[in-house]
């Protein structure tokens, strides 16, 4: 019989940069009452917890905040998989893959092992290749085994889309869909303004503005390189959104992102997981959102998918080999 969960049990595999900012997004908005670090460097998680906790003293909350094992996960809510290294200035998220991989395997043995069955969201790069990984080597529905995916990608281009017309990116419902990386693309043709279609948003308040989205999508898939480049990793905003994700699950939201999901035969793909809107709910990840594409924009789905497949293949060689 599987151990009960404890609804509000977070255990982040990796306590560098992104796992101890996720933390610190938790606490901040009060999501959890426990935290648990596994890290191969016990010293450094043990140094990120006892931070921590000096914080949570001042928040109110009864944190508990640790450093443990895999097998803390047995009846934890969520795992954010966010081992691996930081990206090197000039290099692709896909790049990582290689180095990554070496992770993954005692990483993916120690959970299952654990006998894990909450949520378990990876942030992980190259994202999608990791999260297809993850999903079939888990054993878990694919409501429970999910990835980041655009949905930092989507905040940016707000972001972008922002700072060029000049409203709140609050009013703007616009999302990157694809690889987190660089064949992601903009289904502009279902860009809003709370609501007002761009173009009739346009027409009525900047008919003066044309938006070249060629240059939109560079600005977006450019951000998180400059921020590497400039400070040897991205941190605050990828802690937020995994936030956004347990709060969303947490207060049972129904609310739609732009999530790395493991595909069946939506948007005529299967066998990866890639960012695509997706219901989000109690259990995870409720139905993924098959919306209506254009012509160029079903192109660039179809290419992403492609570029991800080709990865996906690479990742699981060694673990098809080992089944023969």
């Amino acid at each position: 019989m599987s151990e009960e969960i404890k609804p509000r049990k977070v255990v982040i595999v990796g306590a560098g940069r992104v796992g101890s900012h996720s933390a610190l997004c938790l606490m901040f908005q009060h999501l959890v009452n426990e935290i648990v670090f596994v890290d191969i460097n016990q010293e450094a998680a043990a140094a990120q917890a006892g931070d921590l906790n000096d914080l949570a003293s001042g928040l109110g909350d009864n944190f508990v905040i640790r450093v443990g094992n895999y097998s803390d996960c047995v009846d934890a809510h969520f795992v954010v998989l966010t081992a691996g290294r930081s990206r090197r200035p000039g290099e692709t998220r896909l790049e990582m893959l290689g180095g990554t991989l070496k992770i993954l395997e005692g990483i993916v043995t120690g959970i299952r092992e654990s006998g894990f069955h909450g949520i378990l969201i990876s942030v992980s790069n190259p994202c999608d290749v990791v999260t297809e990984y993850l999903y079939r080597n888990l054993g878990l529905p694919r409501s429970q085994v999910f990835g980041t995916g655009t949905l930092l990608d989507s905040a940016r281009l707000r972001r972008a889309l922002s700072e060029i017309i000049g409203v709140n990116s609050k009013q703007i419902q616009a999302i990157c869909m694809g690889e987190h990386g660089d064949s992601s693309f903009i289904p502009t043709s279902h860009i809003s303004v709370q609501g007002i279609d761009l173009r009739e948003y346009l027409s009525l308040v900047h008919s003066d503005t044309d938006i070249n989205f060629d240059d939109v999508m560079k600005r977006v898939r450019e951000s998180g390189s400059s921020i590497v480049a400039g400070k040897g990793c991205t941190e605050f905003g990828i802690g937020s959104v995994v936030a956004s994700i347990i709060a969303s699950i947490l207060h049972n939201e129904s609310i739609v992102l732009p999530l790395s999901a493991h595909l069946e035969g939506e948007y005529g793909e299967s066998g990866i997981s890639i960012g695509v809107p997706c219901m989000l709910g109690m259990e995870g990840i409720e139905r993924v959102l098959e919306i209506d594409l254009s012509y160029n924009e079903r192109r660039a789905m179809r290419k992403s998918c492609d570029v991800v497949r080709s990865y996906v293949d690479q990742a699981m060689q060694p673990v098809e080999e080992q089944a023969e």
